[in-house]
């Protein structure tokens, strides 16, 4: 490819209403343009780096057996009805109508097409298990799109659906998709994490997200020092720092005028955050189905897991309490709230931590007042206890092996074992070796083919901007030509090598559109091609060109057989 004879348009400025690296550079180099909020247009240059990243994902998801197909972006509701998810899923479901008054939705993921293309064509075991993906389109509309193409309404995604006549078999395939998402991830050049993840609204029994750490990702991820674990931190397990110490203190009120925050009693009290414990205040239901006013403890240094406490009975779809409600059951305002001297009877869940706190400092239900030298079985019966919070740096890994860290991560991919949710709620049947008309469990697999793009620029780039991994560059070098125009032997040599280099194999591009140096190389830099090669008169009389890996920080003089060598390398 010649610059001259392609689209190529760069910014110097950054755009203003670019927030993350990712989006503002993809705008700088013209890779997107923003068509309306969240929809952008892909230029030229955007669109190699894209099929790069599909070429890939291609060629591993053909390598693991899985069947490409294509299914419509525009779905009818009737399909979505059938599953709950016309109601379910939302206002990120773009819902349309056509001129004969039918609704349709503009598939954010396609579980109910692909169920129903399965239950006309698949009928026995025997043709089981199969594994259907496609890359297309898929539209959500986000509240609130924003950072580009990291959270764009519209985008492109890699989703694969699997079919298993047992949980063996999906447990098989499974790991297939673990262990290719790992060679996908691996293959890009990107530094990545799997983690445990939550199921959320896809369902299902196990789940594992795919991250790509970056300090501006919007993840929180929890990872052992000590082996491969690691969690998204909404499911990371806070596990019981030990046995409870032995009471060594007696009850005492603590007058607290000011301080309604567990940082602010603790200084003026002179001890640890730790030793303190926050009471927030929940309405979930008690066995009956009536609203049942619950206290989350957490100790003052720890955060409440909302998703952790969601999972508990009774708090499925737990709400804050209101302050009259705290007040008619705990004769208090938020601030002074605790355990202790509530007017109702109230449900006490322990955080772990809570729980082995002894001589501990709480809310004593009346404005301005804690109370200190608080312990379970002296003071208080002994907690309901549970996993209520969000795990923190340097607690112990879950799996007894070494400490846990925390990371940013950027989820490009995630893999679902659905089980029967789908097959079941839309009939989709095959016989089994009895003859029987079974459910087939399914696994589903997704990867943000459009996402992966930007989440490799957060991770990879510099102040002149984006160092692409090998794998995902638009080019692998670019021969860029000093005064093509005003010299024809350094336009024949240019062109010469050019050649060559696609000759060997190497996706080369030439930069031949004339003009000055610091503005070519800027633009080279700028689009991240890992290797630079400049072919000028004076290198011409020397013998050598001017090569310089994109990374490093000075450039080199290199004779020919040694420019080869080091570009084949």
């Amino acid at each position: 490819m010649r610059l001259s004879q392609f689209h190529l348009r760069t910014e110097k400025e950054t755009p203003a209403d670019a927030e993350v690296v990712s989006h503002k550079l993809m705008l700088k180099a013209g890779m997107i343009r923003k068509l309306a909020a969240g929809l952008y247009t892909w230029s030229p240059l955007g669109l190699r780096v894209l099929r790069k990243v599909e070429g890939i994902v291609r060629e591993e998801m053909n390598r693991a057996g899985a069947i490409e197909m294509a299914m419509p972006s525009i779905q009818p509701k009737e399909l979505w009805d059938e599953t709950g998810r016309w109601a379910k899923f939302g206002p990120q479901l773009l819902k349309i109508r056509d001129r004969k008054d039918q609704d349709y939705c503009f598939t954010p993921t396609a579980e109910e097409a692909v169920t129903d293309f399965f239950r006309q064509e698949v009928a026995s075991y025997k043709q089981l298990p199969v594994n259907f993906y496609q890359v297309s389109t898929k539209f959500r509309d986000e509240i609130r799109p924003r950072f580009g193409v990291m959270r764009a309404r519209e985008f492109i995604m890699k989703d694969a659906y699997s079919f298993h006549i047992d949980e063996d078999s999906l447990a098989a395939e499974y790991r297939n998709m673990y262990d290719t998402y790992s060679r996908i991830f691996a293959r890009l050049g990107l530094k990545f994490r799997a983690v445990f993840a939550d199921t959320g609204a896809i369902g299902g029994s196990a789940s594992h997200e795919f991250h790509v750490l970056a300090d501006s990702g919007e993840d929180a991820i929890a990872f052992s020092d000590g082996s491969d674990y690691a969690a998204n931190v909404e499911l990371a397990e806070a596990v019981s720092p030990g046995e409870r110490p032995a009471p060594s203190e007696a009850l005492r009120e603590i007058d607290t005028p000011t301080q309604k925050t567990c940082e602010d009693v603790a200084a003026l009290m002179g001890i640890p955050l730790a030793r303190t414990a926050k009471s927030v205040a929940l309405v979930g239901t008690d066995a009956d189905g009536k609203d049942q006013l619950v206290l989350a403890l957490v100790r003052g240094d720890h955060m409440v897991n909302e998703i952790k406490l969601a999972k508990l009975p009774g708090l499925a779809e737990y709400r804050l309490a209101s302050e009259a409600e705290i007040a008619e059951s705990l004769g208090s305002e938020p601030g002074f709230l605790g355990p202790l001297h509530a007017r109702k009877p109230i449900r006490v869940i322990a955080d772990r931590s809570v729980a082995a706190l002894a001589d501990f400092v709480v809310g004593a239900n009346r404005p301005g007042f804690h109370i200190a030298g608080v312990n379970w079985g002296r003071d208080l019966p002994e907690p309901e206890i549970a996993d209520i919070r969000n795990v923190v740096a340097g607690d112990a890994s879950p799996d007894g092996n070494g400490t846990l860290g925390l990371a940013r991560g950027i989820e490009v991919g995630h893999v679902f074992a659905l089980g029967r949710k789908y097959s079941e709620a839309m009939d989709a049947t095959v016989l089994d070796t009895n003859g029987k008309a079974v459910h087939p469990a399914m696994g589903c697999y997704g990867i943000g083919v459009s996402r992966i793009v930007a989440a490799a620029i957060e991770q990879n780039h510099d102040d002149n901007g984006i160092l692409w991994p090998a794998a995902m560059a638009p080019w692998q070098v670019a021969v860029c030509v000093i005064n093509p125009k005003n010299d024809p032997n350094v336009a024949a040599a240019a062109d010469a090598l050019y050649a060559e280099l696609n000759a060997r194999g190497l996706d080369a591009v030439l930069d031949d559109r004339g003009l000055r140096a610091g503005s070519m190389f800027a633009d080279i830099e700028l689009i991240g091609i890992p290797h630079r090669v400049v072919v000028s008169g004076r290198g011409l009389e020397a013998g050598t060109f001017e090569y310089r890996a994109r990374n490093a920080a000075e450039a080199e003089q290199l004779d020919r057989e040694s420019l080869l060598h080091r570009l084949a390398g």
